[in-house]
């Protein structure tokens, strides 16, 4: 418990700073959308790219099993939580996308990586790796999609946004060009790692300050009841159907299971709010669920470590 703790204090920590930079009046609560487009169109494409083009795991492993028991509980969250957010909160179809994303993309980078590793040790890195790899390229691009392909209310020509979003979308491009870079062995030149590196690295502690902009702007208040249900569905359901799924489904090995189940099982990531903030809607409640889960999770991460046998 007090490890997970010191992983998740120092990331309130960035996300204090944020708000208090806006409190104190040495930053404009409007800076918080400027970074959010900077870490969307430029960091985090950065670190995909890194990770995939420089990842030493071979792109030809297929555990179909694995990944279809991550995903198939990814589906079945990110649907139940749009339909919740159409019926009961009386959202609009692009919130209800930020609502399902929020209930199925996990906080990977910040707490996934250090949390399964204490856990599980070096075995449990290559199933971390093979989620990792393609959870934040797959996440990113179908919510993307989905919200753009919706288009503002009142909006006609979803299959022209379809097409201008798989040709310009930054996360789509690096995606792609990470994995033609892996496939084809191309390293990134000298003289640009620095750039690359630098791009890449700045994608958690820009996307953390500005999250605590938004909260200053919106508070932790906004939005309780829808943030709170996909919490629940977060770090409860999610994580309980990748049970059940690799344990009686596809019988996956012990640490295979027990790597998705974290995985599942760990908080809303920043990427809800960097898509919020990107495309101006359910900004409020997504910064809600961010933080609501983050500072839930550390009980409910705990639990599960306990039903794993782990710890």
């Amino acid at each position: 418990m007090s490890s997970l703790v010191s992983i998740v204090l120092p990331i309130f920590g960035m996300i204090g700073l944020g708000f208090l930079a806006v409190k104190a009046g040495l930053v404009s609560a409007k800076a918080g959308e400027g970074l959010a487009d900077y870490v969307f169109a430029l960091a985090v494409p950065a670190l995909i790219f890194r990770m995939l083009s420089e990842s030493s795991a071979p792109l030809d492993s297929s555990p179909w099993g694995y990944w279809l028991s991550y995903f198939i509980a990814v589906a079945v969250v990110w649907v139940l939580a749009m339909i919740f957010a159409r019926r009961v909160f009386d959202r609009d179809t692009r919130e209800a996308v930020i609502h399902g994303f929020s209930s199925a993309q996990s906080n990977t980078v910040f707490l996934g990586i250090p949390l399964i590793l204490r856990a599980y040790g070096e075995a449990g890195a290559v199933p971390l790796f093979l989620l990792l790899a393609i959870h934040l390229p797959i996440m990113m691009a179908v919510a993307s999609i989905l919200i753009e392909t919706t288009g503002s209310p009142g909006q006609s020509g979803g299959v022209k946004r379809f097409a201008r979003t798989l040709v310009t979308h930054p996360i789509l491009l690096a995606l792609i060009a990470g994995v033609a870079a892996k496939l084809l062995g191309v390293r990134t030149p000298d003289y640009l790692k620095p750039l690359l590196d630098s791009l890449a690295n700045s994608a958690s502690p820009v996307a953390l300050i500005s999250m605590g902009i938004g909260l200053a702007l919106y508070g932790f208040r906004s939005d309780p009841k829808a943030a709170w249900t996909v919490a629940a569905f977060k770090l409860v359901l999610h994580p309980l159907l990748v049970y059940l799924l690799g344990t009686y489904v596809f019988r996956l090995e012990p640490v295979f299971t027990g790597v998705a189940v974290l995985f599942a099982a760990l908080p809303s990531g920043i990427n809800g709010y960097l898509l919020a903030m990107r495309y101006k809607t359910a900004e409020a409640f997504a910064s809600n669920t961010i933080a609501i889960s983050t500072a839930a999770s550390v009980v409910t991460v705990a639990a599960w470590l306990w039903i794993l046998g782990v710890g």
